[in-house]
């Protein structure tokens, strides 16, 4: 995370568990504009489930990525993400892929 060093004020690790080839963490992430990133994610060799659940400092969700296996219609299903109401096509993200999103986001306000 040193990378985003200029856009992170702080982490916080919530779980960690690996054991048999099988990896479960979840994170808490503080940015300079006081927005979070929390980040759940489970992987094993045939298997990865994530949530990068990004919200602003009033809790108000700004985009949630995951695969959860709903919306269907979605064409990279089950991949996918949630800005406000809307549910957008995302393709698998890994969690350098969110936090260079949120820089942008961040650094162009």
């Amino acid at each position: 995370m040193f990378e985003y060093s200029d856009i992170i004020t702080g982490f916080e690790v919530l779980d960690y568990n690996e054991d048999a080839g099988k990896l479960h963490y979840k994170l808490k992430i503080s940015f300079i504009d006081n927005s979070l990133l929390f980040v759940k994610e489970y992987v094993s060799e045939t298997e990865r489930k994530y949530s990068f659940h990004w919200q602003n400092a009033f809790g108000d969700m700004l985009i949630r990525w995951d695969n959860s296996p709903h919306h269907r219609e979605i064409k990279t299903f089950p991949h996918h993400k949630h800005t406000g109401k809307q549910i957008q096509s995302s393709k698998e993200p890994e969690l350098n892929d969110v936090l260079t999103e949120i820089r942008n986001s961040i650094t162009d306000k």
